[in-house]
Protein backbone atom coordinates (compact mmCIF):
# COMPACT_ATOMS: atom_id res chain seq x y z
CA UNK A 1 0.00 0.00 0.00
CA UNK A 2 1.49 3.48 -0.89
CA UNK A 3 2.54 5.34 2.25
CA UNK A 4 3.67 8.83 1.18
CA UNK A 5 3.14 11.75 2.88
CA UNK A 6 1.45 14.65 1.47
CA UNK A 7 0.21 18.02 2.86
CA UNK A 8 -3.67 16.58 2.52
CA UNK A 9 -2.59 15.06 5.96
CA UNK A 10 -2.34 18.81 7.42
CA UNK A 11 -6.33 19.15 7.01
CA UNK A 12 -5.84 23.63 6.97
CA UNK A 13 -3.38 22.78 3.77
CA UNK A 14 -6.39 21.92 1.57
CA UNK A 15 -7.46 25.57 0.77
CA UNK A 16 -10.20 27.09 1.38
CA UNK A 17 -13.30 25.74 -0.08
CA UNK A 18 -16.88 27.63 -0.39
CA UNK A 19 -17.46 30.25 2.54
CA UNK A 20 -19.52 28.74 5.44
CA UNK A 21 -23.39 29.90 4.68
CA UNK A 22 -24.51 32.04 7.70
CA UNK A 23 -27.74 31.61 8.89
CA UNK A 24 -30.66 34.07 7.01
CA UNK A 25 -32.83 33.57 9.99
CA UNK A 26 -33.40 32.20 13.62
CA UNK A 27 -34.60 28.70 12.87
CA UNK A 28 -34.34 28.90 9.51
CA UNK A 29 -32.31 27.18 6.84
CA UNK A 30 -29.26 28.62 5.02
CA UNK A 31 -29.09 29.73 1.45
CA UNK A 32 -29.08 26.57 -0.39
CA UNK A 33 -26.23 24.72 -1.21
CA UNK A 34 -25.70 22.93 -4.55
CA UNK A 35 -25.88 19.00 -3.75
CA UNK A 36 -22.94 16.81 -4.18
CA UNK A 37 -23.03 14.04 -6.65
CA UNK A 38 -23.23 11.43 -3.75
CA UNK A 39 -26.95 12.58 -3.99
CA UNK A 40 -26.53 14.36 -0.45
CA UNK A 41 -27.96 17.77 -0.27
CA UNK A 42 -25.95 19.99 2.67
CA UNK A 43 -28.57 22.52 4.94
CA UNK A 44 -27.92 24.44 8.12
CA UNK A 45 -30.12 25.19 11.01
CA UNK A 46 -30.17 27.57 13.68
CA UNK A 47 -31.99 26.81 16.30
CA UNK A 48 -34.35 29.43 18.14
CA UNK A 49 -33.77 29.52 21.68
CA UNK A 50 -37.33 28.66 22.45
CA UNK A 51 -36.48 24.87 20.69
CA UNK A 52 -33.59 24.73 22.96
CA UNK A 53 -33.02 21.88 25.24
CA UNK A 54 -34.64 19.54 23.15
CA UNK A 55 -33.42 16.18 21.85
CA UNK A 56 -31.58 16.30 18.59
CA UNK A 57 -33.40 13.83 16.76
CA UNK A 58 -37.14 14.94 17.81
CA UNK A 59 -36.53 18.85 16.93
CA UNK A 60 -35.06 17.47 13.54
CA UNK A 61 -38.53 15.36 12.97
CA UNK A 62 -40.31 17.88 13.42
CA UNK A 63 -38.40 20.47 11.58
CA UNK A 64 -37.96 17.95 8.44
CA UNK A 65 -41.67 16.10 8.60
CA UNK A 66 -42.44 13.01 6.75
CA UNK A 67 -39.73 14.20 4.27
CA UNK A 68 -37.26 12.04 6.68
CA UNK A 69 -37.82 9.59 9.51
CA UNK A 70 -37.00 9.94 12.34
CA UNK A 71 -35.57 6.33 12.66
CA UNK A 72 -33.30 7.18 9.39
CA UNK A 73 -32.89 10.61 11.48
CA UNK A 74 -30.90 8.67 14.12
CA UNK A 75 -29.02 7.00 11.47
CA UNK A 76 -27.21 10.02 9.89
CA UNK A 77 -27.00 11.04 13.25
CA UNK A 78 -24.74 8.31 14.24
CA UNK A 79 -23.12 7.96 11.23
CA UNK A 80 -22.01 11.62 11.41
CA UNK A 81 -24.17 12.69 8.42
CA UNK A 82 -25.39 15.77 10.86
CA UNK A 83 -23.07 17.73 13.44
CA UNK A 84 -23.89 20.05 16.35
CA UNK A 85 -21.53 23.00 16.26
CA UNK A 86 -18.93 20.78 13.51
CA UNK A 87 -19.00 17.96 16.20
CA UNK A 88 -20.66 14.44 16.43
CA UNK A 89 -23.36 13.65 18.76
CA UNK A 90 -25.72 11.52 19.98
CA UNK A 91 -29.14 11.35 18.80
CA UNK A 92 -30.57 12.48 22.45
CA UNK A 93 -28.37 15.51 22.13
CA UNK A 94 -29.94 17.91 24.12
CA UNK A 95 -30.08 21.30 22.01
CA UNK A 96 -28.55 24.49 23.76
CA UNK A 97 -28.60 28.27 22.33
CA UNK A 98 -26.27 29.03 19.89
CA UNK A 99 -26.03 25.61 18.29
CA UNK A 100 -25.44 25.20 14.95
CA UNK A 101 -27.01 22.32 13.10
CA UNK A 102 -25.52 21.09 10.00
CA UNK A 103 -26.90 17.95 7.92
CA UNK A 104 -25.77 15.85 4.90
CA UNK A 105 -29.34 14.06 3.72
CA UNK A 106 -30.30 12.37 0.48
CA UNK A 107 -31.59 15.38 -1.62
CA UNK A 108 -35.33 15.22 -2.06
CA UNK A 109 -37.17 15.65 -5.53
CA UNK A 110 -39.66 17.42 -6.66
CA UNK A 111 -42.80 15.18 -7.87
CA UNK A 112 -42.46 16.13 -11.05
CA UNK A 113 -39.26 16.84 -13.23
CA UNK A 114 -39.35 18.70 -16.28
CA UNK A 115 -38.50 17.07 -19.36
CA UNK A 116 -36.11 18.67 -21.14
CA UNK A 117 -34.16 18.23 -23.96
CA UNK A 118 -30.43 17.81 -23.01
CA UNK A 119 -28.27 15.57 -24.98
CA UNK A 120 -27.83 11.83 -24.25
CA UNK A 121 -24.61 10.22 -26.11
CA UNK A 122 -25.96 6.48 -25.58
CA UNK A 123 -23.62 4.11 -26.55
CA UNK A 124 -26.51 0.89 -25.42
CA UNK A 125 -29.92 0.19 -25.12
CA UNK A 126 -31.75 -2.97 -24.57
CA UNK A 127 -34.68 -3.92 -22.94
CA UNK A 128 -33.47 -3.53 -19.08
CA UNK A 129 -30.30 -1.22 -19.37
CA UNK A 130 -29.33 1.49 -20.74
CA UNK A 131 -25.63 3.23 -21.09
CA UNK A 132 -24.58 6.46 -21.51
CA UNK A 133 -21.69 8.44 -22.27
CA UNK A 134 -21.86 11.68 -20.10
CA UNK A 135 -20.76 15.06 -20.93
CA UNK A 136 -19.06 16.99 -18.23
CA UNK A 137 -20.46 19.90 -16.74
CA UNK A 138 -23.85 17.44 -16.16
CA UNK A 139 -24.79 16.48 -12.58
CA UNK A 140 -26.95 13.65 -12.24
CA UNK A 141 -29.58 14.17 -10.09
CA UNK A 142 -31.73 17.29 -9.52
CA UNK A 143 -30.97 18.27 -5.78
CA UNK A 144 -32.08 21.49 -4.22
CA UNK A 145 -30.72 24.56 -6.07
CA UNK A 146 -30.58 22.19 -9.20
CA UNK A 147 -33.85 21.04 -10.19
CA UNK A 148 -33.33 21.27 -13.79
CA UNK A 149 -30.72 20.57 -16.26
CA UNK A 150 -29.33 17.14 -15.37
CA UNK A 151 -29.09 14.07 -16.73
CA UNK A 152 -32.75 12.93 -15.14
CA UNK A 153 -33.98 15.52 -16.69
CA UNK A 154 -32.31 14.54 -20.26
CA UNK A 155 -34.09 11.32 -19.45
CA UNK A 156 -37.36 12.40 -18.53
CA UNK A 157 -37.73 14.02 -22.05
CA UNK A 158 -35.76 10.99 -24.16
CA UNK A 159 -38.66 8.90 -22.33
CA UNK A 160 -41.27 11.13 -23.08
CA UNK A 161 -40.12 11.12 -26.89
CA UNK A 162 -39.95 7.06 -26.97
CA UNK A 163 -43.44 7.11 -25.68
CA UNK A 164 -45.15 9.31 -28.09
CA UNK A 165 -43.29 7.18 -31.04
CA UNK A 166 -44.21 4.03 -29.78
CA UNK A 167 -45.97 3.76 -26.57
CA UNK A 168 -46.60 -0.15 -26.54
CA UNK A 169 -43.06 -0.39 -27.28
CA UNK A 170 -41.62 -3.20 -24.27
CA UNK A 171 -38.10 -1.83 -25.01
CA UNK A 172 -39.30 1.39 -22.87
CA UNK A 173 -38.88 -0.83 -20.26
CA UNK A 174 -41.36 -0.17 -17.00
CA UNK A 175 -39.61 2.35 -14.81
CA UNK A 176 -40.23 5.13 -15.05
CA UNK A 177 -44.15 4.81 -15.77
CA UNK A 178 -45.66 7.30 -18.46
CA UNK A 179 -47.43 9.28 -15.04
CA UNK A 180 -44.07 8.83 -12.85
CA UNK A 181 -41.21 10.38 -14.99
CA UNK A 182 -39.35 11.50 -11.55
CA UNK A 183 -38.28 7.74 -11.59
CA UNK A 184 -35.57 7.05 -13.83
CA UNK A 185 -33.49 4.44 -12.63
CA UNK A 186 -30.67 5.63 -11.64
CA UNK A 187 -28.26 3.15 -9.76
CA UNK A 188 -24.86 5.26 -9.36
CA UNK A 189 -23.54 8.49 -10.58
CA UNK A 190 -20.57 10.42 -11.40
CA UNK A 191 -19.44 14.06 -10.57
CA UNK A 192 -20.52 16.96 -12.70
CA UNK A 193 -17.60 17.24 -14.56
CA UNK A 194 -16.23 13.64 -14.57
CA UNK A 195 -17.17 12.40 -17.67
CA UNK A 196 -17.53 8.58 -18.84
CA UNK A 197 -19.88 5.86 -19.09
CA UNK A 198 -23.41 5.40 -16.06
CA UNK A 199 -25.93 2.74 -16.32
CA UNK A 200 -29.27 3.42 -16.28
CA UNK A 201 -32.14 0.68 -15.24
CA UNK A 202 -35.02 0.83 -17.14
CA UNK A 203 -37.09 -1.91 -15.48
CA UNK A 204 -37.48 -2.70 -11.69
CA UNK A 205 -35.59 -5.97 -12.28
CA UNK A 206 -32.93 -4.10 -13.77
CA UNK A 207 -33.22 -1.57 -10.77
CA UNK A 208 -32.61 -4.30 -7.86
CA UNK A 209 -30.47 -6.31 -9.64
CA UNK A 210 -27.90 -3.84 -10.47
CA UNK A 211 -28.38 -2.23 -7.21
CA UNK A 212 -27.25 -5.43 -5.96
CA UNK A 213 -24.15 -5.79 -7.66
CA UNK A 214 -22.86 -2.44 -7.28
CA UNK A 215 -24.04 -2.81 -3.19
CA UNK A 216 -21.68 -5.91 -3.46
CA UNK A 217 -19.18 -4.94 -5.58
CA UNK A 218 -18.79 -7.01 -7.99
CA UNK A 219 -19.29 -4.11 -11.13
CA UNK A 220 -15.77 -3.50 -12.17
CA UNK A 221 -15.28 0.34 -13.04
CA UNK A 222 -12.24 1.49 -14.93
CA UNK A 223 -11.30 4.89 -14.84
CA UNK A 224 -8.66 6.72 -16.95
CA UNK A 225 -6.73 10.22 -15.76
CA UNK A 226 -3.96 12.56 -16.27
CA UNK A 227 -2.35 13.60 -12.89
CA UNK A 228 0.47 15.67 -11.93
CA UNK A 229 3.79 14.77 -11.30
CA UNK A 230 5.44 11.30 -12.04
CA UNK A 231 3.97 8.21 -9.94
CA UNK A 232 6.84 6.61 -8.59
CA UNK A 233 4.96 3.38 -9.00
CA UNK A 234 3.75 1.24 -12.05
CA UNK A 235 1.05 -0.22 -9.69
CA UNK A 236 -0.17 -0.10 -6.16
CA UNK A 237 -3.25 -0.09 -3.75
CA UNK A 238 -4.08 2.68 -1.61
CA UNK A 239 -5.89 1.98 0.93
CA UNK A 240 -6.86 4.72 3.07
CA UNK A 241 -10.11 5.98 4.45
CA UNK A 242 -12.06 9.09 3.33
CA UNK A 243 -14.29 11.25 5.62
CA UNK A 244 -16.28 14.35 4.65
CA UNK A 245 -13.86 17.52 5.95
CA UNK A 246 -14.13 18.88 9.45
CA UNK A 247 -13.77 21.95 8.09
CA UNK A 248 -14.36 22.30 4.55
CA UNK A 249 -17.83 22.37 3.59
CA UNK A 250 -18.62 19.85 0.90
CA UNK A 251 -15.05 18.71 0.69
CA UNK A 252 -13.91 15.16 1.64
CA UNK A 253 -10.64 14.21 2.60
CA UNK A 254 -8.01 11.58 3.84
CA UNK A 255 -8.15 10.77 7.42
CA UNK A 256 -4.95 8.58 9.25
CA UNK A 257 -6.87 6.86 12.48
CA UNK A 258 -4.30 8.48 14.79
CA UNK A 259 -7.04 8.86 17.36
CA UNK A 260 -7.60 12.47 16.64
CA UNK A 261 -11.15 13.87 16.90
CA UNK A 262 -11.78 14.90 14.07
CA UNK A 263 -15.76 15.45 13.76
CA UNK A 264 -16.21 13.07 11.20
CA UNK A 265 -16.93 9.50 10.33
CA UNK A 266 -14.54 7.50 7.86
CA UNK A 267 -15.19 5.07 5.72
CA UNK A 268 -12.73 2.58 4.23
CA UNK A 269 -11.72 3.47 0.58
CA UNK A 270 -9.65 1.04 -1.74
CA UNK A 271 -8.32 2.09 -5.12
CA UNK A 272 -5.50 -0.05 -7.25
CA UNK A 273 -4.16 1.89 -10.04
CA UNK A 274 -2.00 1.32 -12.95
CA UNK A 275 0.41 3.67 -14.72
CA UNK A 276 -0.46 3.72 -18.51
CA UNK A 277 2.73 6.22 -19.84
CA UNK A 278 4.57 8.74 -17.76
CA UNK A 279 5.07 12.23 -19.40
CA UNK A 280 8.29 13.48 -18.47
CA UNK A 281 10.08 17.15 -19.29
CA UNK A 282 6.86 18.06 -20.93
CA UNK A 283 7.36 21.72 -22.97
CA UNK A 284 9.70 24.95 -21.97
CA UNK A 285 8.40 24.73 -18.98
CA UNK A 286 9.79 20.81 -18.28
CA UNK A 287 6.20 19.56 -16.62
CA UNK A 288 5.64 16.55 -15.81
CA UNK A 289 2.85 14.03 -15.39
CA UNK A 290 1.07 10.68 -15.44
CA UNK A 291 -1.45 9.08 -17.41
CA UNK A 292 -2.87 6.36 -15.07
CA UNK A 293 -5.55 4.23 -15.01
CA UNK A 294 -7.99 4.20 -11.77
CA UNK A 295 -9.85 1.02 -10.08
CA UNK A 296 -12.39 1.62 -7.49
CA UNK A 297 -12.92 -1.35 -5.08
CA UNK A 298 -15.37 0.82 -2.70
CA UNK A 299 -17.62 3.65 -4.20
CA UNK A 300 -16.99 6.99 -1.56
CA UNK A 301 -17.87 10.35 -2.86
CA UNK A 302 -14.91 11.76 -4.87
CA UNK A 303 -12.65 8.86 -3.74
CA UNK A 304 -10.41 8.78 -6.67
CA UNK A 305 -10.00 12.38 -6.55
CA UNK A 306 -9.07 12.75 -2.42
CA UNK A 307 -6.54 9.32 -3.29
CA UNK A 308 -4.98 10.82 -5.93
CA UNK A 309 -3.74 14.13 -4.37
CA UNK A 310 -3.49 11.94 -1.16
CA UNK A 311 -0.12 10.86 -3.04
CA UNK A 312 0.47 13.93 -3.99
CA UNK A 313 -0.33 13.49 -7.98
CA UNK A 314 -4.05 15.52 -7.84
CA UNK A 315 -5.73 15.18 -11.50
CA UNK A 316 -5.30 17.61 -13.66
CA UNK A 317 -7.88 20.38 -13.24
CA UNK A 318 -9.22 19.10 -10.25
CA UNK A 319 -9.43 22.95 -8.46
CA UNK A 320 -10.83 21.26 -5.35
CA UNK A 321 -8.46 18.43 -4.44
CA UNK A 322 -4.94 20.45 -5.17
CA UNK A 323 -4.95 19.77 -9.41
CA UNK A 324 -5.43 23.05 -11.85
CA UNK A 325 -6.81 24.26 -15.12
CA UNK A 326 -3.72 23.38 -17.89
CA UNK A 327 -3.28 26.23 -20.50
CA UNK A 328 -0.30 25.56 -23.34
CA UNK A 329 1.08 28.62 -21.71
CA UNK A 330 1.74 27.08 -18.87
CA UNK A 331 3.81 24.22 -21.17
CA UNK A 332 4.87 27.44 -23.05
CA UNK A 333 6.96 28.12 -19.32
CA UNK A 334 4.91 31.60 -18.83
CA UNK A 335 2.76 30.59 -15.63
CA UNK A 336 1.96 33.89 -14.78
CA UNK A 337 -0.67 33.90 -17.99
CA UNK A 338 -3.84 31.52 -19.03
CA UNK A 339 -3.47 31.17 -22.81
CA UNK A 340 -4.55 28.40 -24.93
CA UNK A 341 -6.45 25.98 -22.57
CA UNK A 342 -6.22 22.29 -22.74
CA UNK A 343 -8.76 21.01 -20.12
CA UNK A 344 -10.37 23.28 -17.02
CA UNK A 345 -12.18 20.52 -15.33
CA UNK A 346 -10.48 17.63 -13.57
CA UNK A 347 -9.34 14.76 -16.25
CA UNK A 348 -10.75 11.85 -15.16
CA UNK A 349 -13.07 9.61 -17.10
CA UNK A 350 -14.93 6.57 -16.81
CA UNK A 351 -14.36 4.60 -19.18
CA UNK A 352 -15.20 1.13 -18.53
CA UNK A 353 -17.60 -0.45 -16.79
CA UNK A 354 -18.01 -4.36 -16.44
CA UNK A 355 -21.35 -6.09 -14.71
CA UNK A 356 -23.73 -9.21 -15.25
CA UNK A 357 -26.99 -8.47 -17.61
CA UNK A 358 -29.39 -7.82 -15.07
CA UNK A 359 -31.94 -10.37 -17.10
CA UNK A 360 -29.62 -12.66 -18.52
CA UNK A 361 -26.85 -12.77 -16.36
CA UNK A 362 -24.54 -12.45 -19.29
CA UNK A 363 -21.12 -10.44 -18.80
CA UNK A 364 -21.15 -7.18 -19.76
CA UNK A 365 -18.34 -4.54 -20.51
CA UNK A 366 -19.49 -1.02 -22.12
CA UNK A 367 -17.06 1.56 -22.51
CA UNK A 368 -17.24 5.43 -23.31
CA UNK A 369 -14.60 7.30 -25.44
CA UNK A 370 -12.63 10.35 -24.13
CA UNK A 371 -14.02 13.79 -24.66
CA UNK A 372 -12.31 16.10 -26.76
CA UNK A 373 -10.60 18.31 -23.91
CA UNK A 374 -8.96 15.08 -22.57
CA UNK A 375 -7.71 13.52 -25.71
CA UNK A 376 -6.54 17.12 -26.91
CA UNK A 377 -4.87 17.56 -23.24
CA UNK A 378 -2.75 14.05 -23.95
CA UNK A 379 -2.14 14.55 -27.78
CA UNK A 380 -0.67 17.53 -26.39
CA UNK A 381 1.35 16.68 -23.84
CA UNK A 382 2.54 13.40 -25.82
CA UNK A 383 3.59 15.80 -28.73
CA UNK A 384 5.52 17.86 -26.50
CA UNK A 385 7.42 15.17 -24.00
CA UNK A 386 10.93 15.92 -25.15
Amino acid sequence: MADQQHPIDDLDALGRGPADLQPCEPDEEASNVEAEEDGLEHRRIVPRRTRTNRRLDKYLSGRLGKTVSRNALQRYIKEGNVTVNGETVKPSYRIRPGDVIDMMLPTSSPKDIPPEPIPLDIVHEDRDVLGINKQANLIIHPARGSWSGTLVNGLAYYFQQRWRQDPDSPTIGDLPKRDEVSRPGIVHRLDRDTTGIILVAKTELALYRLGWQFEHRTIQKTYTAIVHGLLSLDEDVIDTPIGKHPKIREQYSVHRKTGKAYPVITKSAVTRYKVIQRLTDVGDSNMSFTFVELYPTTGRTHQLRVHMSYLGHPIVGDRRYGGGPLYRSQLDGHHDVAEGPLITRQALHAHTIEFKHPRSGDAMALQAPWPGDFQQTLAELRRRQR
